[in-house]
């Protein structure tokens, strides 16, 4: 016995009706597609910028090599805490080191880095602030 409920397909809000409306430029895009470990990679240099305190570090280093002591110092942060963001940006090959005896500068790692930052802190600057209401209301409560 058939219910006529059961006969029906309900598409969500979230599912598209039709799946492919453009083949042609779904295969360009496909083909054109980094492999898959380098999208992994490019999302983990991304998560990596999304720390606040490790966004200050690269910040800072934007203007030239800098010691822990001074990381810190300028991000707000122990040493500890920068030593740990910077062994993160060393593993991923955003920073590099450099030793001076029993010192250790760090810089960006290359002029990719440093264009990635600028680009970014300059799109910021064209964002209008209603982009991002759930951070107005979240500054506007501490007032």
């Amino acid at each position: 016995m058939s219910n006529r409920s059961d006969d029906q397909v309900v598409v969500g809000l979230e599912s598209c009706a039709v799946r492919v409306v453009d083949p042609g430029r779904v295969a360009t895009v496909c083909a054109s597609m980094p492999p898959a470990n380098n999208v992994a990679e490019v999302a983990d240099v991304f998560g990596l910028l999304a720390d606040p305190g490790r966004l200050k570090v690269l910040v800072a280093l934007l203007e030239g090599e800098m010691c822990v002591c001074d990381l810190a110092a300028v991000a707000g942060a122990s040493e500890s805490a920068v030593s740990h963001h910077l062994r993160l940006l060393r593993a991923h090959r955003v920073v590099q080191a450099r030793r001076s005896g029993r010192m250790a500068y760090y810089r960006l790692a290359d002029a990719h880095v440093r264009m990635l930052l600028d680009v970014a802190l300059t799109h910021i600057g064209h964002a209008p602030a209603a982009a991002h209401p759930e951070r107005q209301e979240s500054q506007g409560d501490v007032t």
